[in-house]
């Protein structure tokens, strides 16, 4: 125990005591007072005496050498032990996608005819009973040639690039409300149906199906194509862009969206409730 400690300890279990000579009835209150305080003092002492001692092993205990600093295995390589891998099936459950090339397409088979009731009873109250829409919900079919046009309806038919988007987003999120209850031929079927809503197949009998889903092509899929903009708009990059006075002579307005009415008509655009 170091001096200061010592010092410590005398102080409070062994304080100074009243001199000699004194009113006895005072003494013996002042005694029971001092006596009260010494049980005080030395359970404070006592919790003083573990702190310094924490704090002398904290001192004594070496720091650890260079060397076994730079052998430590990073945290990046390291197992936390935190989960588990997730099993194949579980992960099949998740790679529900389907690209383009088909790739993804689950096996199965439906027609038209055998998707028509089906989209009557699961789709129809949003998409109306031909994909019209019923109220704001999205439009599946029409709008033939009207993307250009000053009121463009980008349906299925109309607007999609890919068939597969149909049959994926269907098989992931469709019913609205039950999604991913479909079986892989009541998907066809539906998919087989939206279709034919929008002339892509031409009879009620066709079987739409694993087999055959790659030959639908879509009219608007031509008007699609990859961003080519690092190639094609090269030269209007610049590794140091003009960013004061970049065009001569003073700028001019020409043209301002009140004049040229780009702003949705009343009896055109939505209404909010």
């Amino acid at each position: 125990m170091s001096r200061s400690v010592r010092e410590l300890f005398d102080m409070f279990f062994h304080p100074a005591r009243p001199r000699e000579g004194g009113d006895p009835a005072k003494m013996e209150r002042l005694d029971s007072r001092l006596r009260g305080n010494e049980r005080w003092m030395g359970l404070r002492t006592a919790l003083i005496l573990i702190c310094l001692a924490g704090s002398s092993m904290c001192v004594v205990q070496a720091a650890p050498k260079k060397a076994e600093i730079t052998q430590a295995t990073p945290i990046a390589h390291a197992k936390l032990n935190i989960g588990r891998e997730a099993t194949p099936e579980e992960i099949a459950g998740w790679d529900i996608d389907i690209r383009p090339d088909g790739h993804g397409l689950p096996v199965g088979k439906g027609t038209v005819k055998e998707g028509e009731p089906l989209y009557v009873e699961r789709c129809a109250a949003c998409h109306g009973e031909f994909g019209e829409s019923a109220g704001r919900w999205p439009i599946l079919s029409g709008g033939d040639g009207s993307l250009a046009s000053h009121d463009p309806i980008k349906s299925v038919g109309s607007y999609w690039p890919y068939a597969s988007t149909l049959i994926d987003y269907i098989r992931r999120a469709m019913p609205f409300g039950a999604a991913q209850t479909l079986t892989n031929d009541e998907l066809y079927a539906i998919t087989a149906y939206v279709l034919y809503l929008n002339d892509i197949i031409k009879t009620e009998d066709f079987e739409l199906s694993d087999k055959n889903f790659r030959t639908i092509k879509l009219p608007n899929e031509s008007n699609f194509f990859d961003d080519d903009r690092e190639t094609s708009e090269r030269a209007f990059w610049k590794k140091s862009p003009c960013m004061a006075d970049c065009t001569p002579g003073d700028a001019k307005v020409t043209g301002r969206a009140r004049v040229i009415d780009v702003t949705p008509e009343d009896a055109k655009g939505m209404k909010a409730d």
